[in-house]
């Protein structure tokens, strides 16, 4: 389930959580055994709260890793796959000194995409639809669904 609450920061106020994907260079089976596995998911998971990643579902796979986060507003989705990866691959060549070797262990390449507690589609109805500060009033049960309230309610 997608975590609903916005975060508050000084300025601003929003969600930025991600589906993030990748694999291995030439799909190589890093995560074959439970054991690796484990490594790989402590690397992504520490880092991840050293550097103020939400981990919200983590899951590695044979030959790649799922992840969902939320991450800070001042990250960008680059810089967090950058830490993950980065992290893990750290700790699977600890776990693994024979890897050590290898200039990279994951591809270059990763998925991504913005996941929140509301549709596209009703965003781009909420827009559409809307006419100056008034639209607000008219709009108030979609405006509290996606968490928008007026400071004197």
């Amino acid at each position: 389930m997608v975590n609903k609450e916005l975060v508050r920061n000084e300025h601003s106020v929003g969600q930025n959580c991600f589906h993030l994907t990748w694999t291995p260079k030439y799909r190589y089976p890093l995560g074959r055994t439970s054991g690796m596995r484990r490594v790989l998911w402590r690397g992504i998971s520490d880092s991840a709260k050293r550097w103020g990643i939400k981990v919200i579902e983590l899951r590695v796979m044979e030959d790649h890793v799922h992840v969902f986060v939320h991450i800070p507003p001042t990250m960008s989705v680059s810089k967090c796959v950058q830490i993950l990866k980065g992290a893990s691959s750290h700790q699977i060549r600890e776990f693994m000194p024979r890897l050590k070797g290898y200039n990279a262990l994951w591809s270059r390449g990763y998925f991504y995409r913005s996941v929140g507690a509301v549709t596209g589609a009703v965003v781009e109805n909420y827009i559409r639809n809307s006419q100056g500060d008034h639209a607000y009033w008219k709009q108030k049960p979609l405006a509290n669904q996606i968490g928008l309230t007026r400071a004197s309610e």
